[in-house]
């Protein structure tokens, strides 16, 4: 008895296991041209997003090859400290402007060598509060200066070569709105500059509110991707690497050598780091000083802040590929660039992709399983494996302690990555064929630390401040539903293997529009509430 019940238990595993090598059908159909006319540009792409795989591998063995070779510690120091002048670009940021002219007055160098410019674009109130907060600290003794534009012209790259007019210091420091830099900033990035041919020194930023919600959870771990493991192997490695438009410190004279803040990207970091390096200059990454900052805590901003990236940085690789490629540097400097500079283009492959997967699972299934997985496992170790040991091994270099939670993100990070896919097509697209767009600013509210149970993340007057996102979570849940669709002929079909690979791109393309309808909604809701308890108090004057 006991024997064939546990013969019953096993039947169904059984058949579970042969369905998933099920070979009936393989040559019942002859692949014909209209096949071949799905399958060709299918695999094409993923070959393509196979090299971008690739090279997370690459990028994780130049980490680890030249891992020791820390550069934050200087050869040697200034026996007398240069004059710095350190620049806060500002537009609309009201909430978050006092914490950092407060915490930017706290820095740790003599006042007689230090200027301290507000460049402020806004158009809102924070005009009027930012003046005040300035007259403030300069009648406290601090070398503050305010200066108010009333276009935005170039937008941030406008207002920082604006800036550079009546800059006084032969270094620039700049900081965003949202960061905290420590006190020593100064004092521990200046000395790298006692090498003549030094031009940036770029810090590692931290978050503020890593662990406000899971959203943040994800960024802080996407972030750490790019800043330990990029920056640390680009750097390391003698490869060129871009100043992050913030957290860092940049030679003067590098500015002007380079040709100055150009406003034709939405990345003028990028654009200006890349032209300096051209023009010999060298960047010092510094690990091991981090500067505070804050994370988008909305999807919808989360996804604008990396649009207007993916948009800038394809931006200058329109502009620039070509002066890469035929500069006289070592072609190993070369490819690394291009690399660098055109991941984006991924998005709208992922699209092609996304767009065929269904047709081709139909002209697969009469393919044959050992046929499909000889095709599917090479690709999936390329692009599907190396995101994995790409954001845990960054995971890990941050957090030793708690790095297999990693592994928990990991899903998460995945679909995070595929909710990006339609905004950052359109951005890459845009960027392709030179359509203009201005600079939209991701909306900061000065949240630290973890979310409340029920807490809404911003004050009642931060309407202004949101931008809605239109068409774009519509269009994502109806993706969505195309992949479940998907999922669903996956099962009908025996292709078991396929179905956790298409979950991934239902929960993405779902939880982003139903997570940003559902923002969208509350803070109709709480904006609302909060018009009608203004009317009421009014009424009672």
């Amino acid at each position: 008895m006991m024997a064939s019940a546990a013969l019953a238990l096993l039947l169904p595993s059984h058949r579970f296991v042969n369905s998933l090598f099920d070979d009936t059908f393989a040559g019942v159909h002859q692949l014909g041209w209209f096949d071949w006319a799905l399958l060709i540009p299918y695999f094409s792409v993923l070959i393509v997003l196979s090299v971008y795989g690739l090279h997370r591998y690459e990028i994780i063995r130049n980490y680890f090859k030249h891992r020791k070779s820390l550069l934050d510690i200087p050869a040697k120091e200034f026996v007398r400290l240069p004059r710095v002048t350190v620049q806060l670009p500002v537009y609309n940021e009201r909430f978050v402007i006092e914490r950092l002219i407060e915490e930017i007055c706290k820095m740790d160098y003599p006042h007689e060598l230090l200027q301290i410019q507000v460049l402020d674009d806004s158009t809102d109130d924070t005009h009027l509060f930012a003046a005040d907060l300035v007259e403030r600290y300069r009648n406290l003794g601090y070398p503050l200066e305010y200066h108010h534009r009333t276009n935005r012209h170039g937008f941030k790259a406008g207002a920082l070569q604006e800036g550079l007019e009546t800059a006084t210091g032969e270094f620039i420091a700049i900081f965003d709105a949202d960061f905290v830099p420590p006190h020593d900033f100064l004092m521990r990035t200046i000395h790298h500059f006692t090498d003549p041919k030094v031009g940036v020194v770029q810090t590692r930023w931290s978050y503020l509110n890593r662990n406000y919600n899971l959203l943040t959870e994800v960024e802080a771990m996407m972030l750490d991707g790019h800043f330990i493991l990029e920056h640390g192997a680009r750097s390391r490695a003698g490869l060129f690497f871009n100043f992050n438009g913030t957290a860092g410190i940049m030679r003067r004279a590098m500015i002007d050598d380079a040709g100055g803040w150009q406003h034709d990207t939405l990345t003028e970091d990028s654009d200006l780091s890349y032209r300096a390096q051209l023009k010999g200059w060298r960047f010092v990454y510094m690990p091991g000083l981090d500067c505070p900052s804050e994370l988008p805590v909305e999807m919808h901003g989360f996804q604008v802040q990396q649009s207007r990236w993916a948009k800038g940085l394809t931006q200058v690789a329109c502009k620039l590929s070509r002066q890469i490629w035929n500069a006289e540097i070592p072609w190993r400097v070369k490819i690394e660039a291009l690399l660098h500079l055109t991941p984006n283009l991924t998005y709208p492959l992922m699209i092609v992709v996304s767009a065929l997967m269904l047709p081709v699972m139909i002209v697969r299934f009469y393919m044959g399983v050992w046929q499909m997985m000889l095709i599917d496992f090479p690709l999936i170790f390329a692009s599907f494996w190396s995101i994995s040991a790409f954001y845990v091994i960054a995971y890990r270099e941050v957090h030793p302690q708690t790095w297999k939670r990693a592994f928990l993100l990991l899903p998460m990070l995945m679909a995070v990555g595929i909710g990006l896919t339609l905004i950052n097509t359109r951005a890459v697209l845009e960027a392709l064929f030179g359509i203009k767009t201005g600079f939209v600013r991701t909306p900061k509210f000065a949240i630290e630390g973890t979310a409340p149970a029920k807490h809404t993340p911003a004050k009642k007057s931060d309407e202004q401040y949101r931008r809605r996102s239109g068409w774009l979570p519509w269009a994502e849940l109806a993706v969505g539903a195309y992949f479940f669709v998907m999922v669903v002929f996956a099962i009908q079909t025996l292709n078991y293997l396929a179905v956790p690979f298409l979950s991934l791109f239902v929960f993405g393309y779902l939880w982003a529009g139903a997570t940003t309808l559902y923002q969208e909604h509350q803070d109709r809701l709480r904006w609302t509430r909060a018009r009608k308890l203004d009317l009421q108090q009014a009424s009672r004057y």
